[in-house]
């Protein structure tokens, strides 16, 4: 892997990660389209996602001060935030390391992914028009994300282990469904992203460090690999602020729109 090549590895983590739209699914697509499908390609792709996990802890430096701050000092706000992200947390990390084998054998590959593009924006678009017909609207703010409601988008982002679904477009959907408004369901999915991704980053490190740091054919070496993390963080940063504002005014469909285009895309290349 070049640097050059790392560099847009980097530039599509950031883009995707906290967008609808699979960021492990554009991942794998620009790993086939450049040819690398190894192990240790697809373990540095899970491993960039340190950068745009860094994006959030920095966006949201002052709640999370704020909330580390209220634990030791047992506040209410402070104490149910941190039991929402644990319940929400759980079912992928259970899940995640029971089926990480299989996953990586069997679904890291375009068919899959275009597969999962398509029925998630076929989902995507469904849940807005009927939000739309019903005049759903959802509560705002943290502090409405009660253990129920973080159950249900936990339980949803173990749809996301499948590369394609997408984990922000798996956990919006279920903050959704669980009564969130877009914006707040989208803002605990951002914050959701810090033990869920900094656990599969972690894990994979372990797991692939070897593989990772080997360079050449076997690896992408400590420098591309700094490349994409450096890369996925500064677009990552900029990405979470973007569609922040953006959820306030307008919903996911037009994200569901170019989800399914691409799946028939990739299902028209691979195909034909």
């Amino acid at each position: 892997m070049t640097p050059l090549e790392a560099m847009l590895f980097g530039l599509v983590e950031g883009l995707t990660e906290y967008l609808p739209i699979s960021s492990t699914g554009h991942l794998i697509l620009v790993g086939e389209a450049l040819g690398h499908t190894s192990d240790a390609a697809k373990s540095f792709e899970i491993v960039i996602q340190l950068g745009a996990i860094l994006a959030v802890l920095v966006h949201y430096r002052k709640l999370l001060a704020e909330r580390v701050a209220g634990l030791f000092r047992g506040r209410a706000e402070s104490i149910r935030l941190a039991l929402a992200l644990a319940v929400g947390f759980v079912p992928v990390a259970i899940l995640g390391v029971l089926a990480r084998k299989p996953i990586k054998q069997h679904l890291f590959g375009p068919l899959p992914v275009a597969g999962a593009l398509i029925a998630g924006g076929v989902v995507m678009i469904a849940v807005e028009l009927i939000r739309r017909a019903r005049h759903v609207q959802g509560v705002d703010g943290l502090h409405e994300v009660t253990l129920p409601r973080a159950a249900v988008v936990g339980l949803f982002q173990c749809l996301s282990l499948w590369p394609g679904a997408s984990r922000a477009m798996c956990t919006i959907l279920g903050g959704q469904l669980a009564g969130l408004s877009t914006a707040t369901a989208a803002e605990f999915s951002f914050l959701l992203a810090l033990p869920t991704l900094g656990a599969a980053t972690v894990y994979e490190m372990v797991k692939a460090r070897k593989e990772l740091l080997a360079g050449g054919a076997a690896g992408a070496g400590a420098v591309e690999l700094a490349i994409g993390l450096v890369v996925s963080f500064v677009v990552a940063w900029g990405v979470i602020a973007v569609f922040l504002r953006y959820l306030k005014k307008r919903g996911l469909a037009p994200f569901g729109v170019y989800r399914i285009l691409l799946g028939a895309v990739v299902l028209w290349v691979v195909l034909r």
